[in-house]
C-alpha cells in the first residue's frame, strides 16, 4: 500500500474524513519519509493532523512539543476518543502515571507523547528517548522559538538538542502565524536540515473582517451584541483588568 493510501485509511479509521485538507498530504509525507519540515496553516486548516495520522502509520513513538497543559490535554483526551493511544507528561502527571507512561512506550503502545518544552530537555527525558524508537518529533507553537514570535519562550530555543539527541530522526514545525523571516529562524533555531517550507492559504471565505475605530466603547459592543441576540460571541481585551472593567 503507498504512503498516501496508508494515510487515507488512518484519516477514515481514526477521525471519519474521507480527504484531506490543502497541503495535508504534503506534510504528512515529509513526516513519513523522515524530511524536515516547517508547515504554516491556518487556524483550522488541520495541522495537528499533520503528524497525528503519520504518527498512526509509523513504528515507534511520535514525540509532540506543546507549550499548555490545556492544549496537551485537549489533544490527548481527543486522540484517546479517536482509538489512538496517546498521553503527556507535565508538571500535573504523578509518579505511578509516568512509570505507566514509561512501561507504554518501552512495549511500543504507545503512539504519541506530549511534552513541554521544558521537560522534553531534560538530560534524563533526553537520554529515556535515546533507548526507545521515535518516528518523528513535532514542534507545536512553533512561532516560540523564534526571536522575531510574539510569544517568545526561552526554553523552545533548546529544542535543537532532541535533533542533536536523536540523529536521523525527522523534526516537523507546526504553526499558525509565521513570517519568511520567522520561518528561516525557527528552521535554523531547531538546526532542521534542508527543511521543507509549507505555507497554506489564508484566506479564510467564511470569515468576514470589519475594522472601525473605537469611539464610545459600550455603546459599540452593544450594537454588535444586539445584531446577534441569541447567538454565541467574543469580546477580546488588552489586559485582565480591562476584561473586568468591560
Amino acid at each position: 500500500m503507498s504512503s498516501d493510501a496508508r494515510l487515507g485509511a488512518a484519516l477514515k479509521k481514526y477521525w471519519g474524513y474521507d480527504s484531506f485538507l490543502p497541503l495535508q498530504v504534503e506534510a504528512m509525507n515529509c513526516v513519513m519519509q523522515s524530511r524536515d519540515s516547517v508547515v504554516v496553516l491556518p487556524t483550522g486548516g488541520g495541522k495537528s493532523l499533520c503528524y497525528q495520522a503519520p504518527a498512526v502509520c509509523l513504528d515507534g513513538l511520535t514525540i509532540v512539543v506543546s507549550p499548555l497543559i490545556s492544549l496537551m490535554k485537549d489533544q490527548v483526551d481527543a486522540l484517546t476518543d479517536c482509538g489512538v493511544p496517546a498521553a503527556s507528561v507535565h508538571s500535573m502527571v504523578g509518579s505511578d502515571e509516568k512509570r505507566q507512561i514509561a512501561a507504554d512506550i518501552r512495549s511500543g503502545q504507545l503512539r504519541l507523547l506530549y511534552c513541554a518544552p521544558e521537560r522534553i530537555v531534560q538530560p534524563r527525558m533526553l537520554e529515556f528517548l535515546q533507548l526507545v524508537q521515535v518516528s518523528q518529533i513535532a514542534v507545536d507553537e512553533a512561532h516560540c522559538i523564534s526571536s522575531w514570535g510574539h510569544d517568545f519562550r526561552p526554553e523552545y530555543r533548546q529544542l535543537r538538542m532532541l535533533k542533536e539527541a536523536l540523529p536521523g530522526v525527522g523534526m516537523h514545525a507546526y504553526t499558525a502565524t509565521a513570517t519568511k523571516q520567522v520561518r528561516y529562524d525557527v528552521a535554523d533555531q531547531l538546526g532542521l536540515e534542508q527543511p521543507e517550507m509549507l505555507v497554506g492559504s489564508f484566506d479564510r471565505p467564511n470569515l468576514v473582517y470589519r475594522v472601525k475605530r473605537r469611539q464610545n466603547r459600550l455603546d459599540q459592543i452593544r450594537t454588535v451584541v444586539d445584531r446577534h441576540a441569541g447567538a454565541s460571541g467574543i469580546v477580546y481585551c488588552i489586559s485582565r483588568k480591562e476584561v473586568e472593567n468591560t
